[in-house]
């Protein structure tokens, strides 16, 4: 097969792996906002906003799969910087439920948890798997893992609640949910200006030898 061949399999590849992912992340988001509205969780309305900006990676990861290097790195900045709006947003919900007060409802956050932890490991594998990934591609998988590791906080939240009746761990994960979007954000956007200066053929500014 000619390089041209294997690069057009391998980028149709990552395409259907991408669609998987986005769909599977727009379910889970319509998901998370339903339960997380019907539970009075600030935890899980955080995982909605999570996915919802999820999909929107993962979609322009799409746009990215066939263009230059530089809107490839203009994608990812953008999906940092939407995770970084993201945890603010969740950070102030979380501020308002403290003062207002909540009464979120245990039970079903551990069910939506466990159903999304199932969904998110599929989808970070199918993202592991794919090999040569680009700044884009390995911003969706940052995504993917933080996803993960959001919702087995949700379930440990769940039973403390359930255990308690306090509603001061949903808080506590919703925060910590946008304490890893804050830190995914971050990484993603060190990762894209370290790929301009790898481009541009240097490290930390001064030219490679």
């Amino acid at each position: 097969m000619s390089g041209e061949g294997e690069f057009r399999l391998d980028t149709a590849k990552r395409r259907r792996t991408l669609w998987v992912v986005l769909w599977l992340n727009l379910a889970i988001a319509i998901g998370f906002f339903a339960v997380g509205y019907l539970a009075d969780s600030n935890a899980l309305l955080a995982n909605g906003l999570d996915n919802s900006s999820d999909a929107l990676v993962y979609a322009l990861s799409l746009l990215a799969l066939a263009r230059p290097r530089r809107w490839k790195r203009g994608a990812a900045r953008f999906s940092g910087i939407m995770l970084l709006v993201f945890a603010a947003g969740v950070i102030i919900d979380a501020i308002r439920r403290f003062v207002d007060g909540s009464d979120p409802a245990g039970m079903m956050m551990l069910a939506m948890a466990a159903v999304a932890a199932v969904v998110n490991l599929v989808c970070l594998r199918l993202l592991q798997n794919m090999e040569g990934k680009d700044v884009n591609l390995r911003a969706a998988t940052t995504f993917s893992f933080n996803d993960f590791i959001s919702n087995g906080g949700i379930i440990i939240a769940a039973v403390i609640v359930m255990l308690t009746g306090a509603n001061w761990p949903d808080l506590v994960v919703g925060i910590a949910v946008a304490g890893i979007a804050i830190y995914g954000g971050i990484d993603i956007l060190r990762d894209a200006h370290m790929d301009g200066h790898d481009e541009r053929g240097t490290v930390h500014g001064k030219k490679r030898e």
